[in-house]
């Protein structure tokens, strides 16, 4: 008896890590607004803007729609290139990339007023500051998910290269707002989110400066080591004991992933996530039901060397995106199907 007693504790133990999170459970049929952000004024390549089109060719929405979700498509936004928008303090385009952001924020908002999980097709990883500041003006306070090689956490002052995509983070966190000086076009740009609501996943090129802001403010990180050390069930387990129950957005920069998959982007780091990594991150994402907003960005056709460099690329960042949306790789069905009578 006692062995049983031993075992039947075990066994509940297991189902209980099992279901550990008590999450609720993801909504039956998810409701997706698209926004296309074709924008790459936040660096210097030319080619991210054609993302978003690319992406929509993959059959991203046809996609979505077959595994159950209801879609609509909010088009793309169209951004004004100033003209002589002359370097402030060392950082490039900041006029255009404030009026981008700007326009972005708005966009974000209506999606996620209508009712929608919105999904953010970049473009440069700059227009972070517009979909998380329009996500947090339309539902309050976010838990903020970064899946990068990078930290994008320089400040305008702090980076050497003066590219904004370098920068977003520094932009939204309340915690350096004494650090970014008031710029052109962003006077619209208030920080809204607590360094205690981040965790970035996937680091492994991250500047000195960036590398002593985050010790600073003691963010939580899973670089490519733990990642490694835990494995990536681990982190995610980790990463959602660590936030809050907010609404998560989750910042998806596709160099996240190893360059032997995603290789068509601007600025590759080697030894990235595995694409199953990948995708385990949006699969547990998902099931916790708290995913709100997702950013896409940073996929570059013109740096693809080859028409598959770019097609793997592609299809990559697509397949993450239906993880983040109820697929399974066990397979899925919809709620009523039923088997064809003979």
């Amino acid at each position: 008896p006692l062995i049983q007693v031993i075992f039947s504790s075990l066994s509940t133990a297991f189902q209980r890590s099992l279901h550990h999170h008590h999450h609720p459970p993801p909504p039956l049929q998810h409701s997706v607004g698209i926004i296309g952000a074709p924008f790459s004024k936040g660096q210097v390549r030319d080619g991210v803007e054609c993302a978003p089109n690319k992406l929509r060719a993959a059959g991203l929405l046809e996609r979505l729609q077959q595994q159950g979700c209801a879609v609509k498509d909010y088009g793309n936004l169209t951004f004004e290139n100033v003209a002589l928008d002359e370097p402030v303090k060392g950082s490039k385009s900041v006029r255009t990339v404030g009026s981008a952001n700007q326009r972005l924020s708005e966009a974000v908002k209506a999606v996620k007023r209508d009712g929608h999980t919105a999904v953010m097709l970049g473009g440069d990883h700059s227009l972070a500051i517009g979909s998380i500041h329009g996500h947090t003006a339309a539902v309050g306070p976010v838990s903020v998910v970064w899946v990068d090689a990078h930290a994008d956490i320089h400040t305008p002052l702090s980076s050497n290269t003066g590219n904004i995509h370098g920068q977003p983070m520094s932009y939204l966190l309340y915690e350096l707002q004494s650090k970014v000086p008031p710029l052109p076009n962003f006077s619209w740009m208030k920080p809204c989110l607590s360094s205690r609501d981040l965790v970035y996943i996937g680091l492994r090129d991250v500047d000195p400066e960036e590398h002593y802001i985050m010790k600073l403010l003691t963010v939580k990180a899973f670089s490519m080591t733990q990642v490694d050390q835990l494995g990536v069930a681990r982190v995610m387990e980790e990463t959602c004991d660590y936030l809050s129950k907010k609404p998560i957005h989750l910042s998806y920069d596709i160099d996240a992933i190893d360059p032997s998959v995603t290789p068509a982007t601007g600025t590759p780091a080697v030894g990235g996530l595995t694409y199953r990594e990948g995708i385990y991150i949006t699969e547990y994402l998902c099931q916790t039901g708290l995913l709100s907003a997702v950013d896409m960005v940073e996929v570059n056709p013109l740096r693809g060397r080859t028409e598959d460099d770019v097609h793997s690329t592609v299809s990559t960042a697509v397949d993450l995106l239906l993880g983040c949306f109820g697929r399974r790789r066990e397979g899925n069905h919809l709620p009523d199907y039923s088997l064809p009578e003979p």
